[in-house]
């Protein structure tokens, strides 16, 4: 009996659930197996729909390029890649065929067939593929990658064969699937979107290969309203609005992933800071600062090293003195720089001795911090290799770590509603038990998994579990905030630490007068003020609430003899702490208007004789809307008012 059989007479049934685990509609099924229906509306139904499809795309890139060579071909969110030694990069013109090609595949109705094979059958039938041999060859390491774990696992190899109508074999994969019965599923509801150069299995010293990204839904449909949401997420694209809008660049001159603020930017990141600094104030925060770098025996201590040394930049030696012929008198020592601030905060605590009376110990700074990602993720503002952390670490009595918890919760929650961010759900990140990266006893893991899961349960939001997605040290709780268009980002997160204060032996003194160990909370609420930024320039599409707008008022005359009436009044806005503009350059009024309205200023006031005479403005909303004859007193009313609010107009 095979899933096929038991599911024979629903055609949307796509693959099965077999033992808790995804697999073809064919598999044969075991006494007291457990089967589920998959269907499209299931999200392990959408994967397998687009791992199916970057099959159909390496068979038509293949077909159409002899001699090309295959890499990896995952799905992954929205969509699928597949990466191919190619003679050539792939053009524009190269991507249309190949969806043309795909898509008389799909229209084919070929099948897919999964065969069993010992790894000197996958040898000789993969003979012509040396990335799929390394691949065989290395599949113990392979099964742990991320990427290459859709090829190949622990247990048997397996080759997907696709067949045409004939049952004869015309192409073929190495591949865990599962897949579609058949190509004609895919239907219509998938694209080929671009190319880029990418390495093999992500490493700069291998090969460089070419990567084709598609997408495949459900529907045609579906596929229609994505595309539609691409549209809508490019014209928010904060790169590009941060060039149009004089906010920041990213100079080769200083190197990748390093962005400046211009003026109008550095005002945006000014006004976060402020916020975040009072706040921080208001909740009980008491603020440090701490050096860039640091030598590298304290990233020892922490544990920071090994465990992320290939996400910090290589050490710089300090010290070192050599002599006139070029020996070194004195070794240098190897200094760091800064990746985390949490082993500086725990010596701020160490340096004296502390009492149970001063708990909850927050500490809080603005650190910059140095992260070496690898240049093919590096995105704008959302991943940089410099950026600025709202990070803070609470010390607290084991008993207190729940409150404190559910205080920092609290405090981000309303950190994100005053940014106009209000949709969001907790993610919980647990350690993975088969994993050699997280240190601590089990029972430390369960306690503190168990306090991060009561406390998130108590808020009444989504709690989503994210097994194997902790830090070394402890469990984390991360707020996924969904922005404007309904794109999910990961915001601020919670750690909950037992591993650093031992590291770092700290103590406090106990009401009894006993030594014990604190409980360290990790927060940092922006995540970085960075990423937040390009999160808020997306959500706003450019057009920022007036609190944070860079320009709030731009006053526009008629004519040239009213500049004076109305830099009068902009100087009475100025006194009253809003950032105002008077264009009196020599264009009409409406280009004046126009070049305001690009600028996406909130508020454009309009004065001409009527308005002189009066002692009034005219107001032009970013919505193209207009308000007439406002007194001057009103209108510092509802601009003052309107940026106290943090409303947006």
């Amino acid at each position: 009996m095979t899933g096929t059989t038991v599911y024979g007479d629903r055609a949307e049934v796509v693959a099965i659930r077999l033992n808790g685990e995804p697999a073809d509609l064919q598999r044969t099924l075991a006494p007291g197996d457990s089967v589920e229906a998959i269907t499209l509306a299931d999200q392990d139904g959408l994967d397998i729909l687009r791992h199916s499809t970057a099959h159909v795309v390496a068979q038509a890139v293949q077909e159409l390029f002899p001699g090309t060579r295959l890499g990896i071909g995952p799905y992954i969110t929205d969509g699928f890649y597949y990466d191919f030694r190619a003679a050539e990069p792939f053009t524009p013109e190269d991507l249309k065929a190949i969806e043309k090609k795909a898509q008389r595949i799909v229209k084919e109705g070929q099948t897919f067939h999964r065969a069993v094979v010992t790894d000197d059958e996958a040898r000789a039938r993969l003979a012509d593929e040396p990335y799929k041999l390394e691949l065989v060859a290395d599949k113990g390491r392979a099964a742990h990658d991320d990427e290459a774990s859709v090829e190949v696992g622990a247990g048997d190899l397996t080759i997907y064969e696709n067949r045409n109508r004939k049952d004869e074999v015309v192409w073929e994969d190495l591949c865990r699937g599962p897949h579609l019965p058949s190509t004609k599923l895919i239907g219509n509801g998938f694209a080929v979107t671009k190319s880029s150069a990418a390495y093999w299995r992500g490493d700069q010293a291998n090969d460089t290969l070419q990567r084709v990204y598609g997408t495949a839904w459900a529907t045609k449909d579906d596929l229609k309203a994505y595309q539609q949401r691409i549209a809508e997420a490019e014209k928010r694209d904060h790169r590009r609005l941060g060039i149009e809008l004089d906010l920041y660049s990213f100079p080769d001159e200083i190197g990748s992933g390093l962005p400046v603020f211009h003026p109008k930017g550095g005002i945006i990141k000014r006004e976060m800071e402020d916020y975040v600094r009072r706040r921080h104030v208001e909740e009980g925060f008491e603020y440090v600062g701490t050096p860039h770098i640091s030598k590298e025996e304290l990233f020892r201590t922490s544990g920071h090293l090994p465990y992320y040394a290939d996400t910090m930049f290589p050490p710089m030696t300090v010290d070192e003195v050599v002599g006139d012929d070029g020996a070194v008198v004195k070794p240098g020592m190897p200094y760091y720089l800064k990746a985390m601030n949490c082993p500086m905060h725990n010596l701020i605590f160490r340096a004296r001795g502390r009492s149970y009376r001063e708990l909850p110990m927050r500490l809080f700074e603005f650190g910059h911090v140095y992260r070496y990602e690898k240049s093919g993720v590096i995105h704008g503002l959302t991943r940089v290799r410099g950026f600025a952390q709202d990070d803070s670490h609470s010390y607290v009595t084991e008993e207190q770590a729940p409150d404190e918890i559910r205080h920092l919760l609290d405090f981000i929650l309303g950190l994100l509603r005053d940014f106009g961010l209000d949709d969001f759900y907790l993610e919980l990140s647990t350690r993975d038990p088969e994993s050699d990266k997280f240190i601590g006893s089990d029972e430390q893991w369960a306690k503190a998994t168990a306090v991060l899961e009561e406390v998130c349960s108590g808020t009444g939001l989504e709690l989503v579990p994210d097994p194997g997605g902790a830090a070394y040290y402890g469990p984390k709780v991360s707020v996924q905030a969904r922005d404007a268009i309904g794109r999910t980002w990961q915001m601020s997160t919670i750690q909950y630490d037992f591993n650093q204060p031992e590291r770092f032996g700290l103590e406090y003194q106990a009401a009894d007068g006993t030594r014990k160990q604190p409980v360290m909370i990790h927060a940092a609420k922006f995540g970085s003020i960075e990423r937040f930024m390009g999160v808020l320039v997306e959500h706003y599409a450019g057009a920022f609430p007036v609190w944070l707008a860079p320009v709030q008022v731009v006053c526009v005359p008629v004519a040239e003899p009213f500049v004076p009436y109305l830099k009068e009044f902009a100087d009475r806005l100025r006194a009253a702490g809003v950032r105002v503009e008077v264009d009196d350059s020599d264009d009409r009024m409406p280009k004046k208007i126009r070049t305001a309205t690009k600028e996406k200023v909130p508020f454009i006031l309009i004065a001409g004789g009527e308005d002189q005479a009066a002692g009034s403005v005219s107001f032009r909303f970013r919505d193209g809307s207009q308000e007439n004859g406002v007194p001057l007193d009103a209108a510092l009313e509802k601009i003052t008012s309107a940026i106290a609010s943090k409303a947006q107009v």
